[in-house]
């Protein structure tokens, strides 16, 4: 298992590294496919948010399905503890859903509890443009517009392989994020699965 730290606005001094790499050394316990683990690191400059100024972003690269979590503190180390600790319970339930699959007895949909939600309008889901579509997409660097008071700070592309709600949704859990795009397999539209309250989730499929 490759480790990968690297640092935005900030430099990583080797002894992070180490410390790094100790930290999560015990994750191989849960999948033994892991191929990368992908640590960023973000300092926030403005220093009206000093109590969250240092963000901690980690990424599971696996052959199953990618794995993310991330936490802000006011500094590197406690913000690693609380990205791994997320990352911890991650990483079991995926686990889980695996020796769940592999057993006799299938799993609930979700997709069945989430199948009576109505369609929401754009205010439902406006807490999306802050997120990113999924930790597999490829990253591409987005247009300067220094005449627009809006900046886009990121843009990815990412495979539209066909999955079920069901995956979707579990997907969307494992990278932490409120919503998730995805290629429908039943229906064949682009769609976004997003948690609305709690354990409430909605979907909005495109009409091609």
């Amino acid at each position: 298992m490759d480790i990968v730290v690297k640092g935005r606005n900030v430099e990583v001094p080797d002894h992070y590294r180490v410390h790094v790499a100790e930290k999560l050394a015990k994750i191989e316990r849960y999948d033994h496919k892991l191929i990368r683990v992908d640590v960023e690191l973000f300092h926030e400059r403005n220093p009206r948010q000093s109590d969250t100024c240092q963000r901690v972003e980690i990424t599971c690269v696996s052959r199953g399905p990618v794995i993310r979590a991330e936490a802000c503190t006011n500094d590197f180390y406690s913000a690693l503890d609380a990205a791994i600790a997320k990352l911890d319970t991650r990483l079991r339930r995926a686990a889980d859903r695996r020796r769940v699959h592999r057993g006799r007895h299938a799993p609930i949909s979700v997709a069945a509890a989430t199948a009576g939600l109505p369609v929401a309008g754009l205010d439902d889901v406006a807490v999306a443009v802050t997120g990113t579509a999924t930790a597999t997409a490829v990253e591409e660097r987005p247009e300067e517009h220094d005449d627009q008071p809006w900046h886009i700070a990121r843009a990815k592309v990412h495979p539209a392989d066909p999955m079920t709600v069901d995956d979707a949704l579990f997907q969307m859990e494992l990278v932490g994020h409120d919503f998730y795009l995805f290629h429908d397999k039943e229906s064949g539209r682009p769609s976004v699965v997003y948690r609305r309250h709690a354990y409430d989730y909605g979907i909005i499929s495109l009409d091609t």
